[in-house]
């Protein structure tokens, strides 16, 4: 839980501003709008990395469920037996189709009521078992011959020592055919993770296996959904959009390992999956439809990025008509989210299960295409901006490239409507460019989006020392990241939206990580959010819609300013909305001078996220750095507040 000594701190002393003499001062001209802030500003973007979708939001429970994993063993498979000899091993032989085409086969000719051959999966790094809890099961099979009986399929401890829910299911015949069932725990099953799925059988027999998978009860009860308490923690943050899908994800290493849109749509039996980017297959389970249903179902609109001819190993589609594949690829794609049930995509998002078309306003062509280094960029984005922008002319391009990181590379043919800049900097370097970095640019250019940046403490995310440390960041980072979210919404005239990344990281040790901090860790039982959690929920829940003019003084020009601000306005409410950074140890008593907001109530609401720089969270202690509400009084047109140490604070000011 939070320390007291810093937490009551938010409580804070008013004294009146006539009793000042060197404190800094907070001028605010609440009728001078400097900007609109987009009511779409705050979102999430996210991508296939520290195994955020398979193993993490996507809710499958079974690990290499198509046995495509390795090529040569059936990773995270085990052979069940007790005395008798039996055997399992991948085989391609047997493919469940043209899609699925490696299946497992086991060999139970031993098998009999006194003894048991199976195969058992033990999840992703443990398979979280819950008392009173139905889990849906499925998997394909065959034998080779004449039905061979049930099959006994239970979730057991990693042991086998108890059983926590069991069923039989039909004799399995000798042509492939889908089985289903429910298991539910029983009331005084333990809350663990140390447990397998088994399926089994007492009569002898061959059999072949393929798409085993286990879903526990999901976000909003989706088929084939999403993690509840990961979905949760993200509704809580109250994101206006979705970036999908995010990252290098969508480019893939190569050409052909880009995220492959038309292979992910309808029956999983049909979706062959695809290599990642990151040490890792994706099954695909999560596919274009269930991005678009993520966004649905926290009241966001997705920001759909789509592949442009760029991958990360360097490979590039040649401009023309090589690239035009690709480009009617992505018309297609679109008219998949929001063409209505008479285009041909639109059908067939019908078809899936969806026949109301979803809102879409921006699209993103590219992802990181600076790394280009053939120069192509510009007419590769035009070829795309040309055919979007013809048969969806109200639809809004962005831009990968920035004029900032290649005034050469970047787009000069057309003019997007936004461009791409991504930011990760040491703590203090956002804390010292955070005063003046967004107003720097150009106003008559295109708006900004900010569609990934991170603060790390000292250590630089991508090289081999940060898996070392901590996956989340400590308050030390997330000082930088509050500091880097007042500069933006400061500046909400050019920066139109804006999401952290990466979001999502597997902590447990043995899980694939490959980039660190992460703003919420999770295993197979748990969730918790980083300081930067709470700091980003506070940006994206309180401001107004209109950014006003603000400026500190009295900082005593230190190199990295104690304090930096961001003030918004509610148009119809009047209410102010004060965003307040404290990077120093030192409380900040800060005199504050509000015109041009007449009638504010005597009564103000405080949330404060204060902490020492090197204190976290971690799923050991996932509460001991959150937000404290409190209430304060004395607010006029002239008052005192003081900021705690280290702190990230928003005061709210309402009308009488």
């Amino acid at each position: 839980m939070p320390r007291p000594s810093l937490t009551a701190c938010s409580a804070l002393v008013l004294i009146s501003a006539a009793s000042l003499t060197a404190a800094p001062t907070l001028r605010i001209d609440a009728g001078q709008v400097t900007g609109h802030v987009n009511p779409a500003f705050s979102g999430l973007m996210t991508e296939e990395i520290n195994h955020s979708y398979d193993g993490g939001l996507y809710a499958e429970l079974v690990q290499n469920r198509t046995f495509q994993d390795d090529p040569k063993n059936p990773v995270h498979w085990s052979l069940l037996q007790s005395g008798k000899a039996a055997w399992m091993g991948l085989d391609p032989d047997h493919p469940l189709n043209g899609a699925l085409r490696m299946s497992l086969k086991l060999d139970a000719q031993g098998a009999s009521t006194a003894h048991r051959v199976g195969i058992s999966n033990d999840g992703w790094w443990g398979l979280p078992v819950r008392p009173a809890t139905a889990y849906r099961l499925s998997f394909y099979a065959r034998t080779d011959g004449p039905p061979a009986g049930a099959l006994k399929v239970s979730i057991e401890s990693s042991d086998g020592s108890r059983t926590f829910a069991a069923t039989e299911v039909p004799g399995v015949g000798g042509e492939w055919r889908k089985y289903s069932a429910t298991l539910v725990t029983s009331k005084d099953a333990p809350i663990s993770s140390a447990n397998r799925l088994v399926l089994a059988t007492e009569s002898p027999g061959t059999f072949w296996f393929n798409l085993v998978s286990l879903f526990p009860p999901t976000y909003k009860d989706r088929p084939n959904g999403n993690r509840a308490d990961l979905m949760q923690f993200m509704a809580d943050m109250n994101p206006r959009f979705l970036r999908c899908p995010g990252g290098n994800y969508l480019e893939g290493d190569w050409i052909a390992t880009r995220f492959p849109w038309k292979n992910t749509l309808g029956d999983l039996a049909q979706r062959p999956g695809h290599p990642g980017c990151w040490g890792y297959r994706s099954s695909d389970g999560l596919g274009l439809l269930e991005f678009l249903e993520w966004a649905e179902d926290l009241g966001a609109e997705p920001v759909l990025a789509i592949y442009a001819g760029y991958s990360l190993a360097g490979n590039h589609v040649k401009p023309g008509p090589d690239l035009q594949p690709y480009v009617d690829s992505a018309l297609d794609e679109i008219e998949y989210a929001t063409g209505d049930t008479t285009t041909t995509w639109g059908a067939r998002r019908a078809a899936d299960g969806h026949p109301e078309p979803f809102p879409l306003t921006w699209i993103e062509v590219g992802n990181e295409d600076s790394f280009d280094k053939s120069g192509s960029y510009n007419d590769r984005f035009t070829q795309f901006y040309d055919a979007i922008k013809a048969k969806y002319p109200r639809l809004k391009l962005i831009s990968t490239i920035t004029p900032d990181q290649s005034p050469v590379a970047c787009v000069h043919s057309r003019t997007p409507d936004a461009v791409d800049e991504h930011d990760y900097w040491r703590a203090n370097g956002f804390e010292k460019e955070a005063p003046t970095h967004f107003e720097k640019l150009n106003r008559s250019g295109p708006k900004v989006f900010v569609g990934e940046w991170a603060a790390y403490e000292d250590v630089e995310p991508w090289t081999e020392a940060s898996k070392a440390l901590p996956p989340t960041p400590s308050m030390k980072a997330a000082l930088g990241d509050a500091a880097w979210m007042v500069a933006m919404e400061r500046n909400s005239d050019i920066v139109v939206m804006q999401c952290y990344a990466p979001m999502l990281v597997r902590v447990d040790p043995n899980a694939d990580r490959a980039w660190r901090p992460d703003m919420i860790g999770f295993d197979s039982l748990h969730v918790y959010g980083s300081p930067t959690y709470y700091a980003f929920s506070m940006f994206s829940r309180y401001h107004g819609d209109t950014s006003v003019r603000a400026t500190l003084s009295g900082l005593n020009g230190a190199a990295v300013a104690p304090l930096d601000t961001s003030v918004t306005r509610d148009s119809a409410t009047g209410g102010i909305t004060i965003k307040m950074v404290n990077v120093t140890g030192n409380p900040q008593e800060t005199a504050i001078h509000v015109e041009g907001a007449d009638g504010l109530a005597g009564t103000g609401r405080a949330v404060t996220l204060s902490a020492r720089p090197e204190e976290t969270n971690s799923i050991t202690d996932p509460t001991h750095v959150v937000p404290v509400e409190s209430e304060f009084r004395g607010v006029g047109p002239s008052f005192t507040y003081t900021f705690a140490p280290y702190s990230v604070t928003v005061l709210q000011l309402s009308k009488r």
